[in-house]
């Protein structure tokens, strides 16, 4: 709300001499003199609404006036609205947006600048864009450097290396077809590589389908080198995630599509289960931006942003618990997990393993919940758990990040500190524990 609607009474900006801010506050006038406004450019001096709530962030306003803006007047919007909306422009993801696109954004995040800045904050935060990263996958892994280079390693029988043939390698090698294309993201499965470039195209090699079929079905051709996927070429994708049966990818805009395993509306359609075309996700998440998604065997977890703060939603096969719904039932569109509210825990991370899930909240703690075999959930059992289930043994450790694999969890604390627990076999949890089988 700003004053013209609340009542408030405008301030008229004509021209303001430097003077120390001291002596603006001991003795403030009722019309302020300004040559240049840079919230307008260098528009003929006018009325500027101020917001009627004063809880305007100060590092926003301060960011936002230092230099001349760079968008045209909006004379509706709050002091706050035009904070947000400057610093949005200059994330790397809303900077290509156009007019069209970044209107439909706000419409979705909830009408606010402020939100569609919560969102793309909170995108960067769970999923590291425009950082390096490192993806272990199963056999091989994925290096991907700040300056967007690509380096892999590994297990190589279907050309997931993206070298341009199937011979293993086991020191990191530089994907030198990417020349020339900087890479944010890379997702890692069974015998294949997903890469995204900051132009928003999905660069896929090794097994040719997205998916493995349901019956052990699998595509004979072998793309030893990344290659586009054109069926992804009119959507700005900034993540993907790989399955087993099926692969899931992100827009910029919030919204996930699928590919594989719809048979039996599986994912909420019905398509074979080697469909190379992109399915929308419904359900549920059709009108919530979704910031990050993570894919485990047969389900789907999903990070939503809404004006209320943010949850989780999954979607797939319930075997073990690992829907966190309570049960295990499966589920064919996206259901909210409400545990979380119950916890008054804030989602901010999430994780999806083989068989069970994790979560960091904004306060540092970790849930997990699904299967819990060799100790993986971090309960001291190897007893399932249906719902997230906050691990007490980290109660003294402020999480920022965790990571799943088929039986194993790592969290990595805010002072950069990585704890680990689950299957300990062939030293994988990093303990140096040797002749403990688990």
């Amino acid at each position: 709300m700003d004053a013209t609607t609340s009542g408030t009474p405008t301030v008229q900006y004509h021209n303001l001499p430097d003077q120390p801010i001291t002596a603006i506050v001991a003795a403030p006038v009722s019309a302020f003199l300004r040559q240049v406004r840079h919230c307008f450019g260098d528009s003929t001096p006018g009325e500027f609404p101020l917001a009627a709530n004063p809880s305007i962030v100060l590092h926003a306003t301060c960011s936002f006036f230092r230099q001349p803006a760079n968008f045209a007047p909006e004379y509706e919007l709050s002091i706050s609205e035009l904070a947000a909306l400057d610093m949005c422009q200059r994330r790397a993801i809303f900077k290509p947006m156009t007019d069209e696109e970044r209107q439909s954004l706000k419409h979705r995040c909830g009408g606010s600048w402020k939100l569609v800045l919560r969102f793309l904050l909170a995108g960067e935060a769970c999923c590291r864009r425009e950082k390096s990263q490192a993806i272990a996958g199963p056999g091989h892994s994925i290096a991907v450097t700040s300056s967007g280079a690509v380096y892999s390693f590994g297990s190589n029988s279907s050309g997931q290396l993206g070298h341009g043939n199937t011979e293993e390698d086991w020191r990191p090698q530089q994907i030198r077809s990417l020349q020339g294309i900087r890479i944010i993201q890379a997702a890692a499965g069974a015998g294949r590589t997903m890469l995204i470039s900051d132009a928003g195209r999905v660069y896929a090699f090794g097994k040719d389908s997205f998916g493995e079929a349901e019956y052990g079905v699998q595509g004979t051709k072998l793309v030893t080198t990344p290659q586009p996927v054109e069926s992804l070429k009119d959507i700005f994708v900034v993540q993907a995630a790989i399955g087993n049966f099926f692969t899931a990818v992100l827009s910029r805009e919030g919204r996930v599509y699928t590919f594989s395993w719809g048979k039996d509306s599986k994912l909420g359609h019905k398509t074979e289960p080697n469909d190379v075309e992109p399915q929308p996700l419904l359900g549920a998440l059709e009108n919530i931006p979704v910031v990050q998604i993570a894919a485990g065997y047969c389900y789907l977890l999903c990070l939503a942003c809404q004006p209320s703060g943010m949850s989780v939603y999954s979607v797939g096969c319930g075997l073990g618990g690992k829907l966190g719904h309570g049960s295990r039932t499966d589920e064919k569109y996206p259901r909210l997990i409400e545990q979380f509210q119950l916890l008054n825990l804030q989602p901010m991370v999430v994780a999806a393993g083989a068989w069970h899930a994790a979560v960091v909240g904004r306060d540092g703690r970790v849930c997990t919940w699904g299967w819990g075999r060799y100790g993986c959930l971090g309960h001291g059992n190897e007893e399932c758990e249906s719902v997230p289930k906050v691990v007490e043994a980290l109660s003294d450790v402020k999480a920022v990040h965790v990571a799943t694999g088929d039986y194993t969890t790592f969290v990595v604390s805010d002072d950069g500190d990585v704890y680990s627990f689950g299957c300990g076999e062939s030293a994988s949890l990093g303990h140096n524990t040797a002749g403990e089988g688990q």
